[in-house]
C-alpha cells in the first residue's frame, strides 16, 4: 500500500472544449477572461473525480503572451483570478491542496526559445511571489531543457514553497528531454535547485516509463501526467500557435489512460495525474483503480 497524490487532469484543453470558443494564442487565459467561474467549475469536477490537488490556471499567464494581446497591465490580476477560482473550488470541496503552475516562458516544447538564465529567473520569481501566499507548493511544468530547469528552480524557490519540477520528454524516447539532453543529467540540477519532487508531463503516455526509470535514481518522490495528443505538430511549434493545431487520440479512453497510470504506480510513482486531453473521467478512473489496488489518495 502506498500514499498516492492524485493531480488533476488537463485544464487548458478542458476549458477550450467547455467554452466552445475558438482557441487563441492566450489559450486558457482567454477562456478565464471571457468565462469567469468556468475555471472553478473545472477544478470542482476534478476534486469530485478524486483529485487531491488543484493546479492553478496560471500556466500561460506570462508577460510575453499578454504583451502581444495588449493586456499586460492585467498580469497580476489574472494570477489573482486564477488563484481565487482554485481556492473557491477547494473550499467547496472541503479539502485538497493547491499547486501554483509555472509554465514555460515564450513557448512550450521549444527549449531554443527559453530566455537567458538571469532574465528567466527574474520572471519565474515574479510569478512565484504572486502565487506563494495562496498555494501549498509550486509545480514547474513542461520543462524542456536543463537550462530551463535551472532557471525555474532558482526563480521559484524565492517564493518559499516546495517546488515540484516536471519535465517534458521526447515522445519516442522518454529517457531524453525535448532538448535532447538525457533525463539522467537532471540529478545535479534537482539537488542544487532544491526540488521537492520530479515528474514528467505533457508527453506521450508510452514515453513515461523510460522517464520514470531515470527518476528513480534521484531519491525524490516522482511521478507522471501524460497528454492525450496524437503528436506535437510542426504547426504548433511555430510562433504564437493555437491549440487547434493539435488533435486528441480517440483511443486514449479513461480505461486505457488508467492502464498506463497504474504501470507508473507499479514502478514506484507516488504522484499521478493527467495533462492535455485528459479530463475528469480519466482522473475518476485512476482514483478508482488506485483505491482498488489498496493504495490511499493523499
Amino acid at each position: 500500500m502506498a500514499d498516492i497524490t492524485l493531480l488533476d487532469g488537463g485544464m487548458g484543453q478542458e476549458l477550450v472544449a467547455r467554452s466552445g470558443d475558438a482557441p487563441t494564442p492566450l489559450w486558457s487565459t482567454q477562456v478565464m477572461i471571457d468565462h469567469p467561474g468556468l475555471v472553478r467549475a473545472v477544478h470542482e469536477d476534478y476534486f469530485r473525480a478524486g483529485a487531491t490537488v488543484a493546479t492553478t490556471n496560471t500556466y500561460a499567464i506570462h508577460h510575453d503572451r499578454l504583451l502581444k494581446a495588449g493586456i499586460d497591465d492585467r498580469f497580476a490580476s489574472l494570477h489573482m483570478q486564477a488563484l481565487a477560482e482554485a481556492a473557491a473550488a477547494r473550499a467547496a470541496h472541503g479539502s485538497g491542496r493547491i499547486a501554483g503552475s509555472l509554465g514555460p516562458l515564450v513557448a512550450s516544447y521549444r527549449p531554443e526559445t527559453h530566455p537567458p538564465h538571469d532574465e528567466a529567473v527574474a520572471k519565474y520569481a515574479e510569478i512565484a511571489g504572486l502565487l506563494a501566499p495562496a498555494v501549498d507548493f509550486f509545480i514547474a511544468e513542461t520543462v524542456a531543457s536543463l537550462a530551463h530547469a535551472r532557471a525555474v528552480l532558482e526563480g521559484a524557490k524565492t517564493g518559499g514553497r516546495p517546488v515540484w519540477l516536471s519535465v517534458t520528454v521526447d515522445d519516442e524516447n522518454g529517457s531524453r528531454l525535448r532538448s535532447g539532453e538525457p533525463v539522467a543529467a537532471l540529478g545535479p540540477v534537482l539537488e542544487k535547485g532544491g526540488a521537492a519532487a520530479v515528474l514528467a508531463n505533457c508527453s506521450a503516455p508510452e514515453a513515461m516509463a523510460a522517464a520514470l526509470d531515470g527518476f528513480r535514481a534521484f531519491g525524490l518522490p516522482f511521478g507522471a501526467y501524460a497528454n492525450g495528443f496524437q503528436q506535437i505538430t510542426k504547426d504548433f511549434l511555430k510562433d504564437s500557435p493555437t491549440v487547434d493545431a493539435l488533435h486528441a487520440r480517440p483511443e486514449m479512453t479513461p480505461a486505457l489512460y488508467a492502464d498506463f497510470a497504474m504501470r507508473w504506480v507499479d514502478m514506484g510513482a507516488t504522484i499521478i495525474g493527467g495533462c492535455c486531453e485528459t479530463g475528469p473521467a480519466h482522473i475518476a478512473e485512476i482514483a478508482r483503480r488506485i483505491r482498488a489496488a489498496g493504495h490511499r489518495l493523499v
